[in-house]
């Protein structure tokens, strides 16, 4: 908008003072507005915004306004609170806010960030259930894609309980897949906001809540993820190890399972299978898998309980509380 000109590639310095080059994908100079857009690349992440466009659309403001945020069409709007931003402001995360700002400087400005298509593309989000309407998030907060969005996955965990909190939920509920999740949410009658999509990462949904407590919370999971929590895992991704079978014989052994059953369940393939040999391993587990969380809210004033569902969403047992507080 100064001189006429887009720079390809533009230069940007990211938070942690890295710098990174991007091609422009599309620019456009027109009175009184200015857009330059780029392609998102997730690389390695599994991130549903991989191939979108993003553009960027800047407009003169009023004088003494400053930087002003605006969410084009794909953009959605936060209608909630609980998240960094209050309701009525797009969803533009306040790093990007602040790398922003800091590319214009001190001018009057009207930011416009747009995604085409990025209404149906959240419909695969959480920005949904967090109460984010019309359109994508604008995260980040260090411009470096981690594969796997490990710390992304774990910031919308946050993101979810705070919002869950905000909004008075009183029982919020963790599960390790969407089987699972809509299993517990019949059997409890959840509202979607009490969802928690936790994925492989019950240890960080279990440290945040001791912090930032509700007065309960459900885990819920399938047999072979319940089964590694059980055996003391907080991060339940395969690539972290798989099932201890030789443990599990042993947990059967002492649930009663005679002899040749604990060898049957110490030679299987799956914890499924291992489920299937032995119908009691399932309260076994429920009960490990609640010992394991109970220790990581100890001292929270938190109800926990834990349910272990088959494939196909059928509860195989419930450990609910020993005392009624962990």
């Amino acid at each position: 908008m100064i001189d006429g000109t887009f720079p390809d590639p533009v230069h940007i310095t990211l938070p942690g003072g890295r710098s990174a080059a991007f091609a422009l994908a599309e620019t456009s100079l027109r009175q009184g507005e200015a857009m330059a857009a780029v392609i998102k690349d997730a690389g390695d992440d599994p991130d549903v915004t991989h191939g979108a466009l993003v553009r960027a659309t800047l407009r003169p403001g009023p004088a003494g306004t400053g930087v002003r945020f605006r969410a084009g069409p794909g953009v959605g709007t936060v209608t909630r609170p609980g998240l960094p931003l209050p309701p009525g402001e797009p969803a533009i995360n306040p790093v990007p806010r602040q790398m922003i700002m800091a590319a214009i400087g001190a001018a009057d400005v009207e930011v416009e960030i747009s995604i085409p298509g990025g209404e149906a593309l959240a419909q695969q989000t959480l920005n949904p259930r967090l109460g984010i309407v019309g359109g994508l998030s604008i995260l980040g907060t260090t411009g470096i894609v981690i594969p796997f969005s490990c710390a992304a996955w774990i910031d919308s965990i946050r993101r979810g309980i705070d919002v869950a909190r905000a909004a008075g939920v009183a029982h919020i509920a963790g599960a390790t897949g969407r089987t699972s999740e809509s299993a517990i949410q019949r059997h409890y009658a959840l509202p979607d906001i009490a969802l928690i999509e936790m994925g492989d990462f019950v240890g960080g949904l279990l440290k945040y809540l001791r912090t930032h407590p509700v007065a309960r919370v459900t885990i819920a999971g399938g047999v072979g993820k319940m089964t590694k929590l059980a055996q003391g895992r907080m991060d339940l991704h395969a690539r972290r190890g798989a099932v201890d079978f030789a443990a599990l014989a042993q947990l059967a052994a002492r649930a009663g399972a005679a002899g040749t059953i604990c060898d049957a369940i110490g030679r299987a393939n799956t914890a499924a299978e291992a489920f299937i040999t032995y119908a009691p391993l399932a309260p076994a587990i429920a009960a490990a898998a609640w010992q394991t969380c109970s220790e990581v809210l100890a001292g929270a004033d938190i109800t926990l309980d834990v349910a272990v569902f088959d494939h196909a969403g059928g509860l195989l047992a419930l450990q609910e509380p020993r005392n009624r507080r962990t």
